[in-house]
């Protein structure tokens, strides 16, 4: 386990949130990263915002990193996957960008009431959830490597 860092470099960050985006370049300019993402968030503008969840791979995914892989568990059932698929579609085609949540190795089965709930949001409460839970999955991925 490692105490939340002092600075990390681009490409540590990158793979904390799963691309080189604005972002990740932004926050690789201050010295505790982590603690200074919503911060860092806020000053983004929302182009940037969506290019940084954007990054991040789909609850359910064929093609996922390692690390996601790791979290979102091995669960296959293909009612579940099926059911993922059709509301992570729903979830981009209503908001514009994807869904992100900590899954914090939940079997995915959990996350779909989850995105069921979210779908029902505001864009803009839908939006700020996201970017925290993105900052949420990075904080246990920096936490746990």
């Amino acid at each position: 386990m490692h105490d939340l860092p002092r600075q990390l470099a681009v490409h540590e960050l990158a793979e904390l949130f799963e691309g080189r985006t604005t972002l990740v370049e932004r926050l690789a300019e201050h010295e505790n990263p982590l603690d200074s993402a919503n911060e860092v968030i806020a000053g983004l503008s929302e182009a940037d915002k969506l290019e940084a969840l954007n990054a991040h791979p789909a609850i359910g995914a064929h093609k996922l990193s390692a690390r996601s892989a790791a979290e979102q568990g091995s669960e296959d059932e293909p009612e579940t996957l099926a059911e993922l698929d059709r509301l992570n579609r729903a979830y981009e085609q209503r908001f514009g960008f994807r869904f992100v949540v900590f899954v914090n190795r939940r079997p995915k089965s959990e996350i779909i009431p989850i995105l069921r709930e979210r779908l029902g949001r505001a864009r803009e409460e839908e939006l700020d959830t996201a970017l925290h839970e993105l900052v949420a999955i990075a904080r246990d991925r920096w936490e746990h490597s």
